[in-house]
């Protein structure tokens, strides 16, 4: 059995270190606050983010950062804005060719760019890379529900090797190579659950939902193309699967988010009344800022970046949309 290192002890990180745990791994759960990964140890169980759900004696919550780099491998699963910060904070305990692997989705804050470039950027000497993707909601993966999902890696063997420890009856894991485009969708389909939350919020009826969640592949389609992405990916589970479940499911922080704005809510009551990060907030912006410096149109992007930018109302926002010119459906 392989020893996990989950940095990050979020709802995510919580879910998949149980999802580890059952295949009998050992995990050390990292947690930045060292009162919160106290209060882990002593109750055996995420009360904040996952209430009700044990931590089997196999995960030892810790606060203590270097501790938890003792084990065999590493996953992060920390918020998108706070990846190249946990990155550089593992970086002076990181040996040259350790790999990594990161459960994070969304793109960096500084930059704009992908995480994978992130981390060649600040662990120049580590790796293989790999990124686990895919429509997976934390409380569902924590209670053992069936999931599917998809580690992409560059290094085929790696990607085999964190599949295969994660991979069991409940929880099915694929393994792919394109490393761009299972980070593009599950950057993308953030931003897009909070346009449908918007129009579902707005009472704009399902209609309106389906062009929304088709309309959003055709952008991340698109903008896949600009990227090289391989256009399987985004029909796979980390492209259209993950759309489908974070745009129709109010699980979803970010429909939640984007329902909350539909109905008149202001946007920091939304987020604080959520109280977890909502990813999609930031992605709008990066990745309308990716989208223009490829040169792809990406409307519905565009229009949710506008009103979360205070630029436009949701009203404004769909006006925007609907009096677009027409054209066939199928054109750039």
């Amino acid at each position: 059995m392989t020893s996990w290192a989950v940095l990050g002890a979020g709802s995510w990180g919580t879910a998949l270190a149980l999802a580890l745990s059952r295949n009998g791994h050992r995990v050390l759960l990292w947690d930045h606050d060292p009162q919160r990964a106290e209060a882990l140890r002593r109750t055996r169980e995420n009360q904040r983010y996952l209430p009700g759900v044990p931590l089997p004696d196999s995960i030892a919550p810790t606060g203590d950062l270097e501790r938890a780099l003792t084990a065999e491998q590493v996953l992060v699963v920390v918020p998108s804005h706070a990846f190249r910060g946990m990155l550089t904070q593992i970086a002076p305990f990181y040996r040259p060719g350790r790999p990594l692997a990161w459960a994070t989705k969304g793109l960096d804050a500084a930059s704009g760019g992908f995480l994978h470039d992130v981390a060649a950027d600040v662990l120049p000497d580590a790796g293989p890379f790999a990124v686990l993707s895919g429509p997976s909601f934390a409380g569902e993966v924590a209670r053992g529900l069936p999931t599917a999902v998809v580690v992409a890696s560059r290094d085929a063997a790696f990607a085999a090797a964190v599949a295969g420890d994660f991979h069991n009856e409940s929880f099915r894991v694929y393994t792919s190579s394109d490393i761009v485009g299972v980070e593009l969708g599950g950057s993308v389909k953030n931003v897009l659950a909070i346009a449908t939350g918007i129009a579902d919020g707005m009472g704009l009826g399902a209609n309106a939902r389906a062009a929304l969640v088709t309309r959003g592949l055709a952008e991340l389609v698109r903008l896949g193309a600009a990227l090289n992405a391989d256009p399987q990916t985004l029909m796979g589970l980390s492209g259209v699967g993950d759309l489908i479940l974070t745009c129709t499911d109010d699980q979803s922080r970010n429909r939640r988010f984007g329902l909350a704005l539909g109905r008149g809510q202001q946007a920091g009551d939304a987020r604080q009344a959520i109280g977890q990060t909502v990813e999609g907030v930031r992605t709008a912006a990066e990745v309308f800022a990716l989208a223009q410096r490829v040169g792809v149109e990406v409307p519905l992007c565009e229009q949710v970046h506008r009103v979360l930018s205070g630029e436009l109302t949701a009203s404004q926002a769909m006006r925007v949309l609907m009096q677009r010119a027409q054209k066939a459906e199928f054109d750039n």
